[in-house]
């Protein structure tokens, strides 16, 4: 089954697409059915692709707060100082 559909075009738009056409050897109906058929593939292909990052974004979020540190970590400065001393002082040691 098929349908039929009527476009109005502007004078550019329809010798840009009659060149586009006549490059490849089609009609101008031709060259927009392949064109459109052609995107729709690429709107699938983005549409498959954003599922997937998506999920691989899921995935990441799951692994928040999986780990614990044995300790409450917060904010202040004197913790933050008291762990960068102590993980330079290691470095250093041997």
């Amino acid at each position: 089954m098929s349908q039929q559909l009527t476009l109005e075009l502007s004078d550019e738009v329809y010798a840009d697409l009659q060149q586009k056409a006549n490059a490849v050897g089609l009609s101008i109906a031709e060259w927009i059915v392949a064109a459109l058929s052609n995107q729709n593939n690429g709107v699938s292909r983005v549409l498959h692709s954003l599922a997937q990052q998506e999920e691989a974004r899921q995935r990441f979020r799951s692994h928040a707060g999986a780990i614990s540190l044995g300790y409450p970590t917060g904010i202040d400065n004197e913790s933050i100082d008291a762990d960068l001393a102590r993980a330079y002082a290691s470095e250093y040691e041997g």
